[in-house]
């Protein structure tokens, strides 16, 4: 049995990984063996030296990509929350992953400003920190996701139950 790729992309701050958690909880209460790959997780423990260039978020997403397809290939589902700014990293993702659904986490950028608490958003409006996703960098949302979840309208519980709903068809 191969495990799937849940990938949820969106805005920093957009409840990916919040998400992710409680979506591997509803998943693992299911009996599915489940991984999450989290993008701030995986940048401190196989990306380290990356940067944010366009080339190194992309040798970052392969990265990913990878250690999805060892753990999908093995039976295990990964939900993995990265930004993946560009819709070509994610179209990388589909192509290499055999079992591929998008998750675009859709939440406004003044939310995203407001639940910021690292204040990542303040030091980027700044020009203290270059190249970050949704103000000096570009974020091209999914033009076909195969679901669509609105952190900012619904409840975890409500975009979980969304998510597995889809998955169990």
């Amino acid at each position: 049995m191969v495990g799937t790729a849940i990938w949820l992309t969106g805005l920093p701050s957009s409840g990916k990984t919040t998400t992710a958690l409680a979506l591997s909880a509803a998943l693992q209460e299911r009996g599915v063996r489940v991984e999450c790959l989290d993008g701030d997780e995986l940048r401190h423990k196989v990306g380290r030296g990356l940067g944010f260039s366009k080339e190194d978020r992309l040798e970052n997403i392969r990265r990913a990509v990878y250690i999805s397809k060892l753990l999908n290939r093995n039976g295990v589902t990964t939900i993995i929350s990265m930004i993946a700014p560009y819709l070509e990293m994610r179209d990388y993702a589909r192509a290499e992953l055999a079992s591929y659904v998008e998750v675009y986490v859709h939440c406004p950028l003044d939310e995203c400003e407001r639940r910021d608490v690292k204040g990542l958003y303040a030091k980027a409006r700044k020009g203290e920190i270059t190249a970050f996703t949704g103000i000096s960098d570009v974020y091209e949302p999914p033009v076909h996701p195969e679901i669509t979840i609105h952190t900012h309208i619904n409840s975890v519980e409500s975009n979980v139950r969304q998510i597995v709903e889809c998955l169990m068809k």
